[in-house]
């Protein structure tokens, strides 16, 4: 095993690799690799597994690390480390999703309220139609390098913890906060683990989320299968800006009705869209990926109870589908949730939250 890319640095620091050799007959998937950024928010930039019949498998929708480094420059396209999020498995605080605000007169940042205080977020993201709405987008965390990093042998594989001593945010949130961000790797499971802290003298909301591209291993995404566990929609405006309206909608006997056990097939339908009310399993959330013609499946398990939402993104055109398990509904802050608990966590001082995820593989029923 290794634990690290030697000579491989995104972000200042090292790449490191989580390796384990197979230990199953074959005919069991079992994972293999995890590829992590430190210098990136500890991004999950790529996994491997076994998958019978078809050998070492990528489940990640990434490039190589060579077109990554070249992506991933905090140049004027990658303003806040906003490529971070184009691919691989981003790790999102202190907020998840879009929050819009009035623009300060310089462009660059958005002013929206918090408890009576005012944040001031980096406006790095908007549609791509003409006059799009700049506006903040996934947190805090996606191009901050990590300040400690440890591997550790597991039994069955490798782990990595990183600590982020992220203070203020550099002035962006009401209290300084510690994030320990651990990946552990074995042939069963990869469990990713945010353990947020509020190390400062005031209060502050903390909204934990991930941003993981799963890939399709047929390329086939017509017939891949989708479980989403969730009752309710987020109606938005328009799938440009994604900005939600304040309107809880519900997906029964909708073309956004994914609940059914063994899912329904993607088929040509464009989603990037916010679900919630989940229903859980024995305390998880479980959102299903099945790709019948690679004999695929991944169950991907919120562990969290503080985990309220789920947004998926699958454009027709992509084989892959973003599934994020998050705290916090889109604009968390807006005034047209009109008073709603939005899944933003309050932290008092000394007080820590958990996020956590676990993916776990099986070969679906065809």
């Amino acid at each position: 095993m290794e634990e690290n890319a030697p000579g491989v640095q995104i972000g200042g620091q090292a790449v490191i690799h989580l390796i384990r050799k197979p230990t199953l007959s074959g005919n069991e998937p079992e994972f293999l690799s995890a590829t992590i950024l430190p210098g990136r928010g500890m991004n999950l930039f790529q996994l491997t597994a076994n998958i019978p019949g078809r050998g070492e498998t990528p489940l990640l929708a990434s490039p190589s690390l060579k077109d990554a480094a070249l992506t991933l420059d905090e140049g004027p396209a990658d303003a806040h480390g906003v490529n971070s999020f184009a691919f691989g498995g981003a790790f999102l605080a202190p907020y998840a999703n879009r929050i819009r605000g009035r623009l300060t007169p310089d462009r660059m940042n958005v002013a929206t309220e918090w408890n009576g205080r005012r944040l001031i977020l980096p406006a790095v993201w908007k549609g791509k139609k003409p006059g799009a709405e700049l506006h903040a987008i996934h947190g805090l965390i996606l191009a901050r390098k990590t300040d400690r990093v440890h591997v550790e042998q597991l039994t069955d594989g490798q782990s990595v913890t990183g600590t982020m001593d992220a203070g203020d945010f550099d002035g962006y949130w009401p209290s300084r906060t510690r994030l320990i961000i651990t990946v552990a790797l074995t042939g069963r499971s990869l469990e990713a683990t945010i353990v947020a802290s509020n190390v400062g003298q005031e209060p502050e909301p903390m909204g934990i989320g991930w941003h993981p591209y799963f890939a399709f291993p047929s390329g086939d995404r017509s017939q891949v299968r989708l479980r989403i566990p969730a009752a309710d929609l987020t109606e938005v405006n328009n799938y440009d800006d994604v900005f939600p309206t304040g309107n809880i909608v519900t997906v029964k006997g909708t073309q956004y009705d994914f609940e059914a056990a063994g899912g329904k097939a993607l088929g040509d339908i464009f989603l990037d869209d916010n679900f919630s009310r989940l229903m859980r399993e024995d305390g998880q959330v479980v959102v299903d990926v099945i790709d019948p013609a690679a004999a695929y499946g991944l169950h991907i398990k919120g562990l969290s109870s503080d985990i309220r939402t789920i947004q998926v993104y699958a454009p027709p055109d992509k084989q892959y589908a973003a599934i994020e398990e998050q705290f916090n509904f889109a604009d968390p802050f807006s005034a047209v949730w009109k008073g709603r608990d939005t899944g933003m966590v309050t932290l008092a001082p000394g007080q820590s939250v958990t996020w956590k995820a676990r993916l776990e593989l099986f070969i679906p029923k065809v």
